[in-house]
């Protein structure tokens, strides 16, 4: 009986150890592949995939599809002002800015499911073109869009 548990256990340990090992071979790839998608490329964000998880305000289908945030202030006054926005965002981090994009990572509370959430300010247009994505799921029950429309509200309040 004792052996027959102890075969037990080294199996079921070589066997968390086979998913340790291909977690951690497999995921990393995952992300870089998905974090291909992000940013501007001849002016543009990203499309959103087929899933229900991600609004964006360039060429989106009905679905996906959400208004920039207009602005009457210069632009780095906006980019300023929406930094700061985001700097009480719960539980978002900016992790990548320039002149005229900013990419900030937003978590869930309680899983904590990453979104990608992307700002675009275009050279010759006063709005700030917006999209965010869920990594995974095929659904976020309208968090996406929820989020972006209360940063469109905080801008709102602010004057910009």
């Amino acid at each position: 009986m004792f052996r027959l548990l102890t075969e037990f256990a080294q199996r079921l340990l070589w066997s968390l150890a086979l998913v340790i090992f291909l977690s951690l071979s497999i995921l990393p790839a995952a992300t870089w592949a998905y974090a291909s998608s992000l940013g501007v490329a001849n002016s543009h964000l990203s499309s959103c995939p087929a899933s229900n998880n991600c609004v964006v305000s360039q060429d989106a289908d009905s679905k996906h599809a959400i208004d920039p945030i207009a602005y009457h202030v210069d632009r780095n006054t906006a980019r300023e002002t929406l930094l700061k926005v985001l700097s009480v965002v719960p539980r978002t981090e900016v992790i990548e800015q320039t002149d005229d994009y900013i990419h900030a990572l937003s978590k869930s509370r309680i899983f904590k499911f990453v979104d990608d959430v992307e700002f675009y300010f275009p050279p010759n247009e006063s709005v700030i073109h917006l999209r965010s994505a869920s990594r995974v799921g095929e659904s976020d029950l309208g968090v996406n869009r929820r989020r972006m429309e209360q940063i469109r509200l905080a801008l709102l309040d602010l004057n910009i």
